[in-house]
């Protein structure tokens, strides 16, 4: 029985090689993160609080990729070594807002150096237009899947 026109051609697939590119600047960056005794889920979440302090439980998760309880468990976790810091009481509803601490402070710059080390790596068979390029088409792919219509016709 014929495969013919079942599927996806993995080889012709922008959707199967955004993914591989994915996995494989993932891998770059745990190997790059592991020995600073983080992963990429702990970078992520350090970057966020950075760049957003008091980020909720659910935010982080959105922003992090990953499940509001993978998030709670990765926070107490990062509190209890001393990178974040969590009121004891929600000051509204029910959200923690967390803040790093300075011990996060100095974990988060030393990552921050090894995964900019991967994206460099990553972009450097790409020329200055390219790089620029890069940027754009990907955020009109993102742009397209969230808030397009989904008619195809390329006006999202």
């Amino acid at each position: 029985m014929s495969q013919k026109g079942v599927g996806v051609d993995l080889d012709t697939s922008l959707g199967y090689l955004l993914k591989e590119a994915s996995s494989a600047l993932r891998v770059a960056m745990e190997e790059v993160l592991r020995p600073l005794g983080m992963n990429v889920t702990h970078y992520s979440c350090l970057e966020l609080l950075a760049q957003r302090p008091g980020l909720s439980n659910s935010e982080l998760a959105r922003g992090a990729f990953v499940t509001r309880q993978t998030m709670n468990v990765l926070l107490q976790a990062l509190e209890r070594d001393g990178y974040v810091t969590r009121p004891a009481e929600a000051p509204v509803g029910k959200a923690l807002p967390a803040r790093l601490t300075p011990r996060g402070r100095r974990s988060l710059e030393k990552a921050t150096v090894a995964v900019r080390s991967v994206e460099v790596r990553m972009l450097a068979g790409m020329t200055e237009p390219e790089q620029s390029g890069a940027f754009r088409i990907l955020r009109s792919m993102i742009h397209s899947l969230r808030d397009g219509d989904g008619d195809g016709d390329g006006d999202a």
